[in-house]
């Protein structure tokens, strides 16, 4: 037995020479006198402490006899400090170790000691050990019994430590996380010690705590197939968003395959510019083109391809501008992709503006605030310093911020010119009106003020693209996603025309399909964009804008008359006819309509074209590079999100498409692409 004189004597003992056989003696004899002191029967060299759960179990029956749970409030008060002992208890206290592989060697910071002084550190550890935490809380439990610990437990050796100089074992390191000296999730740690208590050997790979992710995407669910004799119209608004394409270029990068939802086909299409035959003239704002070909993922259909381009305002024509920045500075912009990014994506537009360009900036956080009343470009130097030095902090008041902007617009209206608020932000509105639905009602006032709206959307983890979308839909607004420099160039600056300049407002597609020539469509991509069919001739209903010398694509695949590709059965009594016993306009396919509006004016326009034979083409490699390299974008599209069509059409097929559809790629985003094909194919399990 060890009493108290001999530890003391053992304090004042002259420490030993540095070397390991030194120090498992120090500590051996450390431990001893430990376990010999608080327990005659301490097994395997260590001392008998109870549980995490015995602990608090005396705990929550000490408070319990003293009645200290009286009332609600008190028992929340209470059960913090509690929660709080029994995180930092398993994060801190647990006996056993990570290899060398597994941890971060994180310093140990200490102070200056004596020869002395390890003993009597030991010592005092000791006797901090005995006071229970309740004395913390000044409760006195009742005797109770220590556990004894688990037979097959075993006891790491002296030489198993890791200890420094003056033979004390110096705190276990953190593990690895990604970033030296992030530390295990509770729920890592307890498993740790369940598993070795267990007699289980410790993990080889303990992954660190996940980050909740809050990204918000409106869940759709993809187009079906339509029988042409009983839903013959399909209507639609037009989409020339590349938002979501951004996003799964950044999953992909990251190694993560995109969820369904965050995959809008025709957004990945309209990403990537296309040489499409455009108007003669700013009178006819776009030209349309339609071109029929073979399906590559199924012999037995065909393809409806109609490509728009819009009239190329040339820079010499471009009128003034007018544009508010609403930037978010909220706490939540703090990150390196998010306020920093943006405010190097801003800086790149200001250089493309015109010296009679008018610069307003709002930011907001918890409330709004104007930054820049209007000034011109001109003025450049001006509005980049105001740009540099915004910083983040605060809630999100975006209501506030949008009311603000879209004032700042109207009072330096520039009749015949461009009117925009450029919303950047990573969408997290908490403050004022949050309700999408009531943002949209916001936006849909405010845009009979002729003002446009961007939205740009920066960050993850925090993005609503939901709402995003939802305010950019409904108030003559177009959305972005950007995630890096590159992207803010090719969105800013490189198609700052079609970003910033609309040659047309309102524009709806509605197609007519032929049931003499036409069983079955579908239409791939535009799901969050559907229309019902009255509202193609009602002006009253918003619908997209395109900007100058935009691209826009839609394809359908068709199911000809006959095929045996045909879903569903025929109607039993047969199909209407026209008056003279047969159909009207057998020979064509379909009867495309586009209706727009100019973008000073409140009533549409209306263009048609029929689709015949004409527009068809004998095999799929006699349609155009651009149609072909279009499709390969909507069938990755397809696959990413789960598409039944393109099941059993592999991501090699797809390579192969859009490899002979290259053509000229001057930016590298079709190269690009291939990459992320490549990405896909060796993430994507079930393709293989």
């Amino acid at each position: 037995m060890v009493d108290d004189n001999e530890l003391k004597r053992l304090a004042r003992l002259r420490a030993p020479a540095p070397d390991a056989e030194a120090r498992a003696r120090a500590l051996a004899a450390a431990m001893q006198a430990f376990d010999e002191k608080n327990s005659a029967t301490a097994p395997q060299g260590s001392e008998s402490r109870l549980r995490l759960t015995d602990r608090i179990t005396r705990i929550w029956r000490a408070m319990m006899q003293k009645k200290l749970l009286a009332t609600p409030a008190i028992a929340g008060l209470v059960a913090l400090p509690i929660a709080g002992y029994a995180a930092f208890y398993l994060m801190e206290e647990s006996p056993f170790r990570f290899d060398a592989g597994e941890v971060a060697e994180a310093p140990v910071v200490r102070q200056e000691t004596t020869a002395a002084e390890p003993a009597k550190e030991k010592e005092a550890f000791a006797a901090s050990e005995s006071r229970d935490v309740l004395n913390r809380l000044q409760v006195v439990p009742e005797a109770a019994p220590k556990p004894e610990a688990p037979a097959n437990y075993a006891m790491p050796q002296a030489d198993e430590l890791s200890s420094d100089a003056s033979g004390l074992a110096a705190p276990a390191p953190a593990l690895q996380g990604g970033r030296v000296g992030v530390a295990p999730s509770v729920s890592a740690t307890s498993k740790s010690m369940r598993e070795q208590s267990a007699g289980a050997a410790p993990p080889t790979d303990i992954l660190p705590p996940m980050e909740e992710n809050r990204d918000r995407f409106a869940e759709f669910k993809t187009n079906p197939v339509h029988a042409t004799a009983t839903d013959p119209v399909s209507t639609f608004s037009i989409d020339v968003d590349t938002a979501s394409y951004s996003f799964v270029r950044r999953s992909l990068k990251e190694g993560v395959l995109p969820q369904p939802d965050t995959v809008r086909v025709e957004e990945m299409v309209n990403y990537f510019p296309y040489d499409w035959k455009g108007p003669d003239s700013a009178s006819t704002p776009f030209n349309s083109t339609v071109t029929v070909m073979p399906t590559p993922w199924n012999q037995h259909t065909r393809l409806m391809h109609v490509a728009i381009k819009g009239f190329d305002v040339q820079p010499a024509e471009q009128p003034r501008a007018n544009l508010v920045f609403l930037i978010d500075v909220s706490g939540s912009m703090n990150e390196p992709d998010k306020l920093p990014l943006l405010q190097s994506a801003f800086r790149l537009l200001v250089t493309k503006l015109n010296p009679e360009d008018t610069v307003s900036i709002v930011t907001y956080a918890g409330d709004a605030g104007t930054v820049l009343e209007p000034t011109k470009v001109s003025e450049r130097a001006k509005i980049l310093s105001a740009i540099d030095n915004l910083r983040p902090g605060g809630s999100t008041a975006g209501e506030a911020g949008i009311r603000e902007a879209y004032r700042l617009a109207q009072d330096s209206f520039v009749q015949g010119g461009v009117n925009r608020v450029m919303l950047a932000t990573d969408g997290d509105f908490n403050v004022g009106q949050s309700d999408d639905e009531d943002l949209k009602r916001i936006i849909e006032e405010k845009r009979k003020s002729g003002v446009f709206l961007s939205v740009f959307g920066f960050g993850r983890g925090n993005l609503n693209d939901r709402m995003m979308q939802t305010i950019a839909q409904n108030g003559n607004g177009t959305a972005a996603y950007i995630d890096t420099l590159a992207e803010a160039e090719k969105v800013l600056v490189e198609d700052s025309a079609s970003t910033l300049f609309p040659i047309a407002k309102d524009v709806k597609i509605q197609v007519e399909f032929n049931p003499a020539a036409v069983s079955e469509y579908r239409l791939i991509g535009y799901e969050t964009r559907a229309l019902n069919r009255e509202d193609f001739n009602n002006d009253r209903v918003d619908a997209g804008e395109i900007g100058s010398g935009h691209s826009v694509t839609a394809i359908y695949e068709i199911t000809p008359k006959g095929s045996p590709a045909e879903m569903m059965d025929p109607l039993r009594y047969g199909e209407a006819s026209s008056q003279n016993g047969g159909v009207a306009n057998a020979d064509e396919y379909a009867f495309v309509k586009i209706r727009y509006k100019l973008p000073t004016e409140d009533v549409s326009k209306l263009i048609e074209t029929p689709v015949t034979k004409a527009n068809e083409v004998a095999s799929f490699n006699a349609a155009g590079a651009d149609q072909r390299f279009s499709v390969a974008v909507a069938a990755f599209g397809q696959k990413l999100r789960g598409t039944d069509q393109t099941a059993s059409f592999g991501y090699d097929r797809i390579m192969e498409i859009a490899t002979a559809a290259r053509g000229a790629d001057p930016y590298g985003y079709r190269a690009e692409f291939l990459s992320l094909l490549r990405l896909a194919s060796a993430l994507d399990r079930e393709d293989r």
